[in-house]
């Protein structure tokens, strides 16, 4: 009677996986245009000889290679780069601050190099990188921007951008309130640093941004009265000195004698914040977060200089320009944007950020 049981159990699966496998209607072996999908996925014979170099090469120029912020971005556009064959060329700034200046002699570079098929550069500067994308247009050279967003960029619409809003930065405003109150914060002032001169008007947007964000936190708990949230003159943030940015910050907080939250902007401001509420023994006093998650925030995370910081995933800000130009060559797809948003890093989830290069 088993061997019968375990016959029919046996038939009975077979049965449905017979069944199963019929049931596998509707498969698409042919377009309706009539052609093959597998002839379709194939790349255009012409794409590895666009301009006669028998293989695409890139070049991504960012504004500064010498903090590590932009690490997963070179990663992710050498994925993208090598999954399509393509030759990468990764330049940048050497500065660990932003050198828009020395970004812009590193383009003009690009320009006269006649081995390039197409650019990603970032944008920090609004109107400082018109004549560049003139000049590659007319040598038939695609363009992508990343990481930061001009909007008066030449030729703007045709040209795609990988990147973070601004508006983001709110993020951090939102949870620079969230922790006050958490903390039964009674009053104080909320600092937003930034290095204003730089010229960065992606950077100086999300000061604004998170500024806002934090004024309407507080008034909508009906606290906006205990506190004074200041950004500077203009909302985007009290200038601190490039040169000295650690010292400026430690100045900027005793001089306010009741700091109880702050926010910076980018990978250079953040860990000078950081490292300033290390200087005063302030780990775990002060609600202090910030932009980006290099080495250094992350450990500042670790030890409460930090409370927390948003990553803007770089990673993509390298990879998707890449696959974008290849389609543009390969494909003609127009240019199309990727907003990759903001993700707000702490302790809790600390453990779970970097494992590939990815943030």
């Amino acid at each position: 009677m088993r061997i019968l049981a375990v016959t029919a159990a046996l038939a009975a699966s077979v049965a449905i996986g017979a069944v199963a496998a019929r049931a596998q209607t509707g498969t698409l072996n042919k377009a309706v245009g009539g052609y093959s999908f597998e002839d379709a996925a194939k790349e255009s014979p012409n794409t590895k000889n666009f301009h006669g170099h028998k293989q695409l090469t890139f070049a991504i120029i960012t504004h500064t290679a010498g903090n590590g912020f932009f690490d997963p971005t070179y990663v992710g556009a050498q994925v993208a780069a090598s999954a399509f064959g393509i030759k990468l060329v990764m330049l940048g700034s050497e500065a660990p601050v932003d050198d828009i200046p020395r970004e812009i002699q590193i383009l003009n570079q690009v320009v006269n190099d006649p081995t390039i098929d197409g650019v990603i550069m970032t944008t920090p500067q609004s109107g400082a990188y018109n004549d560049l994308v003139k000049k590659l247009e007319e040598k038939g050279i695609p363009v992508a921007t990343t990481n930061s967003y001009d909007p008066n960029l030449l030729d703007r619409s045709k040209i795609s951008h990988t990147g973070q809003d601004a508006s983001a930065a709110a993020i951090g405003g939102e949870a620079l309130v969230k922790c006050l109150l958490d903390k039964g914060v009674k009053n104080g002032t909320i600092i937003l640093p930034n290095t204003t001169t730089l010229g960065n008007v992606e950077v100086n947007n999300r000061i604004t941004a998170a500024f806002g964000a934090v004024v309407k936190g507080l008034n909508a708990a009906g606290r906006i009265k205990d506190f004074k949230v200041d950004a500077g003159p203009q909302n985007i943030g009290i200038d601190v000195d490039k040169d000295n940015i650690v010292g400026s910050m430690v100045t900027l907080i005793e001089s306010r004698k009741d700091v109880v939250g702050a926010f910076t902007a980018n990978g250079f401001t953040t860990p000078a914040l950081g490292d300033a509420i290390t200087q005063l023994k302030k780990q775990g006093q002060i609600c202090a977060f910030g932009f980006d998650l290099g080495p250094k925030q992350q450990e500042q995370i670790k030890t409460g200089a930090l409370t927390g910081s948003l990553g803007q995933q770089p990673f993509l800000q390298g990879f998707y320009p890449v696959v974008q130009l290849y389609l543009q060559i390969d494909r003609g797809i127009s240019a199309a944007n990727l907003d990759t948003r903001a993700q707000l890093v702490t302790k809790d989830n600390l453990g779970s950020i970097g494992k590939r290069f990815e943030n």
